[in-house]
């Protein structure tokens, strides 16, 4: 009786460690079971002890193996021959499999991942997995502990690509900082130690990692200034101490926080000074100072104030905003005197002294005198509007002069804006004239407007004052008419309806009336098909376009206008017709005819089938299907050639009819069409001439002494799966031994007919062994060869050979000599048959002549049978050969 324990039975008795005194062994029994009250005896107590001690001793010792883990299977991990003796067995075979003969074990296709079998908080420990095995000639169980050793397989990861820390500026140097995102790496000892680095620092950071901890600090190098450099951006790579080690990257990103540690300042370029008119109106914006604080946030906050040294009279005319710094009036200003107003403004941060700038306030005293200007026009005028061609050279259009009263001193008139006008003072007058030609189709109305400066004899500044005068550019025929594109590109596709609308075109001409109106027509050359409306210049097509015969139509629109003399453009329409799929698919021929050899290798080519379509773009592009096909053959649409998808073979096939159908891509709707294909496959001398009958070299046959000759005796019967010369068969007798004798039988070369050549002698009584070569009529020739045996003997009895006759000669058989094999059977037969004569009674002799004549019936009639099948043998069909 044999006992197997599972690990979970034997976990109390089978310590590693010590051996179990018996009161120990006594419960571990009790607990796995096998005492109990109805089946408590000695005899079976006494076999489980020595069962559980034997098992002790047998897993007790020092065997433990260790592995290497993800091994790729049949790595040989550990032998239990060094320990027990054989057979053995293994339990469990999940990752290990063993050899029963050998006791060597082995690793299976699922790999051990020791990170996957062991937990996450044993990982520095050994990963043990316990193996049970039957072993020994007494089926012993043992457990053997296999360790499956850790590979630096898994990379360093961090939970974040990114770890973000905030500093503030006004940190001390050699400061440091937690970082609290470590990388994890699962390996265990070294493969999951981890070093780590920090790149792109710049020197101002650093890392300090403490021994044995993975507690990582970021160290403070040099002092921070969040106005000079507010983020730093840094790698943090964290690499394994495993041979060839893996390592993972963090971006550290630092944000360096401010303080308030700036204070306001107004810059050199502020504003000092300004100026108003004595007449400002109230809450007119004077002027605006501005300081900076390069602190951010609530640390940049400034407020604005005036000092209290400010005069009252600028206190009571100013205000100041406190966040912006405008300063205003407070009040409408009626001022007739100059005056000069300082100004002291303070800027305020938090805990900071004031910074402070001076702006200094000029008014000027307000305007309240005029002059008059007098206007003398020398051009032709209408209404106060003087009229001028265009295109004319400089020319003085009107004297202008000023009135007023004789207390004005230093006036003088000028033009505002940019005018192609001048004003040149003469004799305290002005003449007014144009700078440059005019041109109406750039401004055909101008206004100059004139303004008189000056001063009073008190000194008080004279209120501007001036004249508008309006001059009207006369139009002439000086421009062509003007087409927006001198190039116009259409597309329009064919098979359009008549009449249909193409382009609107459309020329401007810059000239007016008469010598801006355009009228349209195209080139004397153009198409007839082709309209355009002199008017609208609408162009249009008359008939149906088709691109199949054009496809791009070039015309020429000229634009001319109604001037004297008139002036035309012209402009060129180019008219691509897009393509509709109106066109299918055609052959070159309806119908394909290929020969091709029967050895034609897989995949070559068999020949082109060529075929078009007048479309283009999708509409032309054609793809090629086999269809309603016979035989291995497949289209290759990049060459558009038909070849072969296997060997062939023209004994089974001689001919494949197939078709082809050919498909655009046109749409809405795809066009085909179809062709037929014959493909003949040409005879090749692949096939030695296979003998029907006889159907052995050691079948025989018995001749008669007394045949008469010119008698067929039988045949050679043998067909070729090839066709024409390379299946026209010969047959010929040779001679394995050039000393044979020439025999008394002849074969007809084409007949394969065996017949007495000679009149049969006494000399020729025996066996004849004819050796017959057939061969095709091929280039080169194939044969093969076939013993026919024929017995001349004076008894018709059947005719037996134990064994086919041999070719003696080394040289080719078809060129031996006709020879005729040893045969001692015949001998012995009659040697058997004299004796038996002698031995028997005649009531023996009796018995033999009946089971002779039961032989010979049965000989004719498979004579007969097979003369019947040799007949009936359909020679084209080579499984009826055999």
């Amino acid at each position: 009786m044999q006992y197997a324990f599972g690990c979970a039975g034997l976990s109390c008795c089978l310590c590693p460690h010590s051996p179990l005194a018996a009161e120990e062994l006594v419960a571990c029994v009790r607990a796995m079971g096998y005492w109990t009250p109805h089946n408590m005896n000695w005899a079976g107590l006494l076999q489980n002890l020595l069962i559980v001690i034997h098992l002790q001793q047998s897993i007790c010792g020092s065997v433990r193996f260790s592995v290497p883990e993800e091994q790729g299977p049949g790595v040989l991990a550990g032998s239990l021959s060094e320990h027990f003796s054989p057979p053995y067995q293994l339990l469990t075979q999940k990752y290990l499999w063993m050899d029963n003969n050998t006791g060597n074990f082995y690793t299976t296709d699922q790999k051990m991942d020791r990170e996957a079998l062991c937990r996450e908080e044993t990982k520095d420990e050994e990963c043990i997995i316990l193996h049970n095995a039957v072993v020994g000639p007494s089926g012993d169980l043992i457990q053997f502990p296999v360790i499956i050793e850790d590979i630096n397989d898994n990379a360093p990861h961090f939970e974040s690509s990114e770890i973000h820390l905030k500093i503030s500026e006004d940190v001390t140097v050699g400061i440091s900082f937690l970082l609290d995102d470590n990388a994890q790496d699962r390996d265990a000892r070294y493969n999951g130690k981890l070093q780590y680095q920090l790149k792109d620092f710049d020197g101002v950071f650093s890392l300090n990692v403490e021994e044995n901890s993975s507690v990582i600090m970021l160290v403070v190098q040099t002092a921070l200034d969040r106005e000079t450099r507010d983020l730093y951006q840094m790698v943090l790579v964290a690499t394994d101490c495993g041979s060839g080690p893996l390592s993972a990257t963090a971006t550290l990103i630092v944000t360096v926080t401010d303080v308030n540690d700036n204070c306001p300042s107004f810059s050199s370029d502020s504003v000092r000074s300004v100026t108003i008119p004595g007449d400002s109106p109230k809450n007119m914006l004077v002027v605006q100072v501005r300081a900076t604080d390069p602190d951010s946030g609530l640390n940049a906050a400034i407020i604005y104030s005036l000092s209290p040294k400010v005069s009252e009279r600028a206190k009571k005319l100013f205000s100041l905003d406190s966040l912006t710094g405008s300063i205003t009036l407070t009040q409408d200003l009626q001022s007739d005197n100059s005056e000069e107003l300082l100004l002291k403004v303070l800027a305020r941060g938090h805990h900071c002294p004031p910074a402070d700038t001076q702006v200094t306030v000029s008014v000027l005293p307000k305007v309240n005198q005029e002059l008059a200007i007098k206007i003398g026009f020398i051009a032709e005028h209408q209404n106060q509007t003087m009229v001028l061609p265009e295109n004319q050279p400089p020319t003085v259009l009107a004297v202008l002069e000023l009135e007023g009263d004789s207390g004005f001193k230093g006036s003088s008139l000028a033009i505002e804006n940019e005018v192609p006008f001048t004003l040149s003072p003469q004799n305290g007058k002005y003449l007014l004239s144009t700078s440059k030609p005019l041109d109406y189709e750039l401004k055909s109305e101008h206004h100059i407007s004139v303004v008189v400066h000056g001063r009073s004899a008190e000194g008080s500044v004279i209120s501007p004052s001036g004249r508008v005068i309006r001059v009207l550019v006369a139009d002439v025929n000086d421009n062509a008419p003007h087409f927006l594109q001198s190039h116009y590109q259409l597309e329009v596709e064919e098979n359009n309806q008549p009449g249909m609308s193409l382009l609107q075109l459309s020329a401007s001409d810059a000239d007016s009336g008469y010598n801006g109106r355009v009228t349209y027509r195209l080139d004397k050359h153009t198409s007839t098909i082709f309209h355009i409306d002199p008017v609208t210049g609408q162009l249009s097509v008359s008939a149906v376009l088709d691109r199949e015969q054009q496809g791009v139509h070039e015309l020429s629109v000229f634009a001319q206008d109604s001037g004297s003399p008139p002036l035309e453009s012209v402009a060129t329409v180019s008219i691509c017709v897009l393509d509709q799929n109106d066109n299918a698919p055609v052959f070159v021929t309806p119908h394909f005819i290929f020969f091709i050899p029967e050895n034609i290798p897989p995949f070559a080519q068999v020949g082109r089938v060529g075929v078009t379509d007048l479309d283009k773009v999708k509409n032309g592009y054609l793809e090629l299907h086999v269809v309603s096909s016979s035989g291995p053959f497949v289209l290759d649409n990049t060459l558009e050639t038909l070849r072969t998808t296997t060997n062939m073979d023209r004994e089974k096939d001689d001919r494949y009819e197939l078709y082809l159908l050919a498909s655009d891509h046109g749409h809405p709707v795809a066009l085909t069409s179809t062709a037929r294909v014959t493909i003949f496959v040409e005879d090749i001398n692949d096939n030695q001439p296979k003998v029907i009958f006889p159907s052995s070299n050691s079948s025989c046959q018995t001749v008669s002494p007394a045949t008469i000759t010119g008698t067929i005796v039988t045949k050679i019967l043998a067909v070729d799966e090839d066709s024409g010369l390379n299946s026209e068969i010969t047959y010929t007798v040779v001679a394995p031994d050039p000393g044979q004798n020439s025999s008394p039988f002849r074969v007809d070369s084409r007949s394969g007919n065996i017949t007495v050549a000679q009149q049969l002698l006494r000399k020729d009584l025996g066996m004849h062994h004819l050796f017959i070569v057939v061969r095709d009529g091929g280039k080169p020739a194939l044969y093969t060869t076939v013993w026919v045996n024929l017995l001349v003997n004076e008894s018709m009895g059947p005719c037996y050979l134990e064994r086919a006759p041999t070719w003696s000669r080394t040289s080719d058989p078809s060129k031996a000599p006709i020879c005729e094999a040893e045969d001692t059977r015949s001998a012995q037969l009659t040697l058997l048959v004299g004796l038996g004569m002698m031995l028997v009674s005649t009531c023996w002799l009796v018995a033999t002549a009946v089971l002779y004549l039961k032989q010979k019936r049965a000989s004719l009639q498979q004579n007969k049978r097979g003369h019947i099948e040799e007949n009936e043998i359909p020679l084209r069909l080579k499984d009826k050969y055999y």
